[in-house]
């Protein structure tokens, strides 16, 4: 081979290698800091794609399965929800009389969150399902895409929609890459996730679980339609998470990811005794300039204590978001 020849193979590999490296050297998850969390997440997906090796999982068990409020998206300075339901009985309350003898109702309205979360969040939920009890659920529908199009958070003047957070966006988009289905399992309102789980998140209705009351049919007006009611049917917070899942999926999820105690039983559904490879993480919000910094005593919701606690025993790893992300909110 001439001196020339060798030059132009020389030149046509390292252009072949040029243009190849982009690609073997692009980040999925390019809002994580390079660390051994980050490292976490990617171990535990290559080792079940890899088809052949033992952890090998198929593509139909790969399920993994998100909290909401405090994990996708923030839950300050109230969650999101009860921002929306403070704007309805606002709204709501001049043809209402009957709510100013409402315990529940003036519980809300004096912010005693005691009150509201006592008994498994009882006068919360009651708050909740007197914004739209009677409602149709199209017509609910439409009254959080208003608000969402309008309503902006207090400290970032940004729609709520997009106060989530990048790195979990990409983690989402990560999953699904490899062939993960992504579900919501929040104890926030299933109606009020599936209107901007798809659009938000790239999670389709279909794959929400969250608490909700009960609906009922009829043809009005030769119509189909679906009334809320004030009948709480499920609670999906706690011990109400693994039988969520159960009841919802059918199937034990191999990835879970949440950020409170509310959290932890899903964690422990996931991880525990799993006959597959599982993983488990918990968003430790410690980052009060970009964000907020909480645990043990939080403003509203999010309380962390004894899922934090565990965390070590049961091999779940700890995200510190101060340290761990480079971005917070998606831009």
């Amino acid at each position: 081979m001439s001196t020339f020849q060798k030059l132009q193979l020389f030149s046509l590999t390292t252009v072949a290698a040029f243009l190849v490296a982009p690609l073997q050297a692009a980040d999925p998850l390019p809002s994580w800091n390079d660390g051994t969390t980050k490292q976490s997440i990617v171990d535990f997906v290559n080792k079940v794609t890899e088809e052949g090796s033992g952890d090998f999982v198929p593509v139909a068990e790969r399920i993994a399965v998100f909290d909401n409020d405090g994990t996708l998206w923030s839950e300050n300075p109230l969650p999101f929800q009860v921002i929306f339901a403070a704007a309805e009985i606002k709204r709501l309350l001049p043809e209402h009389p009957e709510w100013n003898d409402n315990a529940a109702v003036q519980a809300f309205i004096k912010s005693d969150v005691a009150a509201l979360t006592a008994n498994h969040n009882k006068g919360l939920l009651e708050v909740l399902a007197l914004t739209h009890a009677g409602m149709s659920t199209d017509a609910y529908d439409q009254r959080v895409k208003d608000w969402l199009a309008t309503a902006e958070h207090p400290r970032w003047k940004k729609p709520y929609s997009q106060c989530v957070y990048q790195p979990m966006i990409e983690l989402l988009e990560y999953l699904r890459a490899n062939d993960f289905q992504t579900w919501i399992v929040s104890g926030g309102g299933l109606s009020f996730m599936r209107v901007l789980s798809e659009q938000t998140y790239g999670i389709p209705p279909q794959q929400v679980i969250g608490s909700h009351g009960q609906a009922t049919f009829e043809m009005k007006d030769g119509v189909p339609t679906l009334t809320k009611t004030l009948e709480t049917v499920f609670v999906d917070d706690k011990a109400g998470k693994p039988a969520g899942i159960y009841q919802f999926i059918g199937r034990r999820p191999i990835a879970a990811f949440g950020n409170s105690d509310g959290d932890q039983a899903m964690l422990e559904y996931t991880t525990i005794d799993n006959p597959r490879p599982s993983f488990g993480m918990i968003i430790h919000h410690t980052d009060a300039e970009r964000e907020y910094a909480y645990d043990a005593k939080p403003k509203s919701s999010g309380k962390l204590i004894t899922a934090l606690e565990a965390a070590p025993t049961h091999g779940w790893t700890v995200v510190d978001m101060k340290k761990d992300w480079e971005t917070v909110l998606a831009e």
